[in-house]
């Protein structure tokens, strides 16, 4: 296969994995939703997990195991979503017909520099996307390299916004304070609800009213500050009675051997 998307213009994702699966998924739906089809999308990915297996063969979306086997690739977009240990070896196998318009990587730790020793000066968007992407709620911020002009930058969004809302920042170095917030946040946020329901079990509450319980506390509060104007400080304030349980609690999560 040596034109895999026949010469015309498409996205090539490299990855299809939980985010590159989740991305995918994304952009079909918006794609149908809009009228078109997904004959411009090819995917490499050498174990594509049941829902994209299924995900694949349902849409009829072209699929390869490895990129080495494409030959020259004219994509005018190239998304990277491999793990980074695995990135050096993927960007080896990789032959142009003819420089991409945008390549677009999610992978977490590697800095632009690391795609432009490799692929030269092209237009490069490394983005951070959350796990929450999953349901098209998630948040991305990206940077961009000196090579990317407005095209290239409206395509990423483009392709980010299917996955919730999209930020950018123009320091790279701002993209490690991004990982530990929005990239790991999610883990903190379901380590707080299993913490919630472990202690309600162990104040004797059934479990599945305990799961249940955290589930929807975290969830709703979640919910209440996407939707209120207020800061999170405010709305900590607002269920916070002085001298009370919450009180009482929040000094013990605030103090020294908590998250204060």
């Amino acid at each position: 296969m040596t034109e895999p998307l026949g010469g015309q213009a498409g996205t090539l994702l490299v990855g299809a994995g939980n985010m590159g699966g989740a991305l995918l998924a994304r952009w079909i739906a918006e794609a149908k939703a809009a009228g078109e089809g997904p004959a411009a999308f090819l995917v490499a990915e050498p174990a594509p997990g049941p829902a994209v297996a299924d995900l694949l063969k349902r849409e009829g979306i072209a699929h390869v195991a490895d990129v080495a086997v494409l030959g020259p690739i004219a994509a005018d977009t190239l998304v990277l979503a491999v793990k980074p240990q695995g990135m050096g070896e993927v960007l080896k196998g990789l032959a142009f017909a003819r420089p991409p318009g945008l390549v677009l990587t999610v992978a977490a730790g590697l800095p632009i520099s690391f795609y432009e020793a490799r692929l030269g000066r092209v237009p490069i968007v490394r983005a951070m996307p959350n796990m929450p992407a999953l349901i098209g709620k998630g948040v991305s911020v990206a940077v961009a390299n000196g090579a990317a002009g407005a095209w290239a930058r409206a395509r990423a969004e483009g392709l980010l916004a299917a996955a919730g809302a999209v930020r950018w920042v123009e320091d790279e170095e701002l993209m490690h304070a991004v990982t530990a917030v929005s990239g790991s946040g999610p883990a903190y946020v379901f380590l707080l609800a299993e913490c919630l329901e472990e202690a309600a079990i162990a104040q004797g509450l059934a479990p599945e009213l305990a799961r249940d319980l955290a589930r929807a506390t975290v969830s709703g509060a979640g919910a209440l500050l996407d939707a209120d104007p207020r800061g999170a400080g405010e709305l900590r304030a607002a269920v916070t009675s002085p001298g009370g349980t919450t009180a009482a609690a929040l000094g013990v999560l605030t103090g020294t051997e908590g998250l204060g």
